[in-house]
Parts: C-alpha cells; structure tokens; sequence
C-alpha cells in the first residue's frame, strides 16, 4: 500500500468504443483492478474484507490527456497519496511510451455497520509503519465540493 504498483496492458479491441479508442468506462475498469490488487497482495484484505469491512469508493475523477488506440501497449500506475481521516486518496496514471496519457484520482473508505470507518486503524492494522500521509491540497480539492454538488448547494 506504501508503495507504486505498475501494470502493463494491451488496449485490446474490446476495450474500445467504435474500435479505435480506449472507451472511457474502462479507465475506470483498470483503475478499480489495480486497487484490488494492492488489497488482495497486502494484509489490507485481512483486517477488512476479512472482518465485515468493505471498500466503497467515495469518489472518482480522471483527467484525459491523449487516447489510448486499440492495440496499444499501456502502463497504469498505483500511487498512494495519502489519507485523512475517513479516505484513502490515489493517483493512477496511465501511460504510452513514457507519455501521460490519462491521471485519474480515487478517494476509498471502507463501511462496517452502515457507516463509514475511521481509516488510521485500518491502515496500522495492515501494517503500514507510517502513521501519518497527510493528502495534499491539489488531490483534496478535486474532491472539496463532492457532497455539495449532491445535495444542489454548489453555486460555482
């Protein structure tokens, strides 16, 4: 969970819109596969999964740069930006030949008893030594106005 995580994938027809281009929805495929990677490889699955606690996705934005043609070798990479205390922040980015092509960002909690957990437990259970990440303000303001955009509040 400290640590990168990088993948290699092939665009494969399937994964297009009209055939040429990487659709949109599978950005997102990729991301959700890359994090539930790092949670079946860690003792992250153990002290959640395990006991009830399930992830759920609080939210989920991604910046598109150049498209992704079919057949085309990809590298998505994991990197964890840090966690407040209810949310584990993520930045993925996806890449052709050394290029951005695409750099989403995840906000993930885990829910038990129908609210959402308080995050540092979780991760000092799992064994991460570090017991602060604080999230920087460029990743927590892509999420700042979330709930209010929900609820019709948002007047920008």
């Amino acid at each position: 969970m400290a640590t990168n995580l990088t993948r290699s994938r092939r665009v494969s027809i399937l994964d297009c819109e009209a055939f040429r281009f990487m659709a949109n929805s599978k950005y997102f495929y990729y991301m959700d596969l890359i994090r539930f990677e790092i949670m079946f490889r860690t003792n992250l699955y153990k002290h959640t999964v395990n006991k009830g606690k399930f992830p759920v996705l609080g939210g989920q934005k991604i910046i598109y740069k150049k498209p992704l043609k079919r057949w085309t070798k990809f590298s998505i990479t994991l990197m964890l930006e840090g966690w407040d205390d209810h949310w584990v922040y993520h930045r993925q980015v996806f890449t052709r030949n050394n290029e951005i092509c695409a750099i989403g960002f995840t906000k993930v909690g885990f829910w038990y008893k129908q609210k959402i957990q308080d995050i540092r437990p979780i991760i000092l259970e799992s064994g991460i030594t570090k017991a602060e990440m604080p999230v920087s303000k460029e990743v927590l303001d892509f999420f700042s106005n979330d709930y209010n955009i929900l609820k019709g509040e948002n007047n920008d």
